[in-house]
C-alpha cells in the first residue's frame, strides 16, 4: 500500500499560510506599538502632574513667605497708630507738654 501525500511541495507553506502568518506577525507588532506608546504616553502625563505639583508646592511656599512679613507690618502700623493716640490724650490732657508730645512722636515714628 502506498500513501500519496497531496499535490503541492513538501515543506512549504501555502499561500495561505503565508498570509496568516503575517497577519500574525503585523497584528503582534500593533498590539506591542500601541501598549509602548501608551506606556510612553502615561509617563509623560506623570510627569506633567509631578512638575504643576511641585510648581503649585512653591508658589505656595513663596505666599507662606510672604504672609508673615505682611502680618508683622501691619501689626506694627497699628501699634503705632495706638502710640500716638496715646500721646495725644496725655498731651489734651495736659500731662504732657508740646515738646515731651514731639519728642516722644519722634521716638515711636523713628
Amino acid at each position: 500500500m502506498l500513501v500519496r501525500r497531496g499535490i503541492g511541495r513538501v515543506g512549504r507553506r501555502g499561500v495561505v499560510g503565508t498570509v496568516a502568518r503575517t497577519a500574525v506577525v503585523a497584528g503582534t507588532a500593533t498590539a506591542v506599538a500601541g501598549g509602548v506608546s501608551r506606556h510612553q504616553q502615561e509617563k509623560a502625563q506623570t510627569q506633567a502632574e509631578a512638575a504643576a505639583f511641585e510648581q503649585q508646592q512653591q508658589q505656595a511656599a513663596m505666599e507662606a513667605a510672604a504672609q508673615p512679613a505682611a502680618a508683622q507690618q501691619a501689626p506694627a502700623a497699628d501699634d503705632t497708630i495706638t502710640q500716638l493716640k496715646e500721646l495725644a490724650e496725655l498731651k489734651a490732657q495736659g500731662i504732657l507738654t508740646e515738646e515731651e508730645f514731639a519728642a516722644q512722636k519722634a521716638k515711636i515714628l523713628g
